[in-house]
């Protein structure tokens, strides 16, 4: 379904990590980084090469999001009280085209977007198309009926690589769930370790 299918595999070679635990992501094969000169030493990171690498790698996680709007989910995030690192985590998964992604109704961060823009998805019983709307505690969000059996979604349902989150609800069988709570970083199941604090860092100084 989506036109970015092998976008995913270019963000896991260029981070060097399997970012979403996919079995068939390249870094599985091989860990060095693309291109002819992918398989010389890498250099020591300096610590603005740390900070940049943890953001490029939320930045790819969540559909490879451009400087512009995450740059403006982290400015949200820092007017909110408490910890920026964990607001920014919450925005984040609070965006609805995570939420379907997390739910497991599309395989990828990717196909989520696009089931999104093509009207796919209900929230509190009225069509919402665009990805970046946040869902709030107590949301409902399912699938428009006439979307329920098309093929990805099936599919995506029945892979195990993925566990939905605690802090959503889902019923598989009536295509609907509930976002119960905007999660903690310890909440949400990466598959590999984010450091939104270096995210933080990294805006402090540039």
């Amino acid at each position: 379904m989506s036109k970015r299918t092998a976008a995913k595999h270019k963000i896991d070679r260029r981070m060097g990590e399997n970012l979403w635990g996919r079995p068939k992501s390249p870094v599985n094969r091989r860990e060095y980084g693309p291109g002819e000169h992918g398989q010389r030493r890498k250099a020591k990171l300096s610590d603005f090469g740390i900070q940049l690498r943890a953001k490029q790698k939320l930045k790819g996680y969540y559909g490879d999001l451009t400087e512009k709007q995450f740059r403006r989910i982290f400015s949200e995030a820092e007017r909110l009280k408490g910890d920026t690192g964990e607001n920014l985590i919450g925005l984040l998964e609070r965006r609805l085209d995570a939420v379907v992604y997390r739910l497991k109704f599309v395989p990828t961060i990717f196909s989520a977007r696009q089931f999104v823009n093509h009207g796919h998805i209900l929230v509190n019983g009225n069509v919402v198309n665009i990805p970046s709307f946040k869902v709030n505690d107590g949301d409902k969000i399912q699938l428009n009926e006439k979307s329920r059996q098309i093929p990805i979604v099936l599919e995506a349902i029945s892979l195990p690589e993925r566990d939905v989150p605690d802090y959503l609800e889902v019923d598989h069988v009536n295509f609907s769930a509930k976002f119960i709570r905007t999660p903690s970083l310890d909440d949400v199941p990466y598959a590999v370790i984010m450091e939104p604090n270096l995210v933080v860092e990294f805006y402090a100084k540039n």
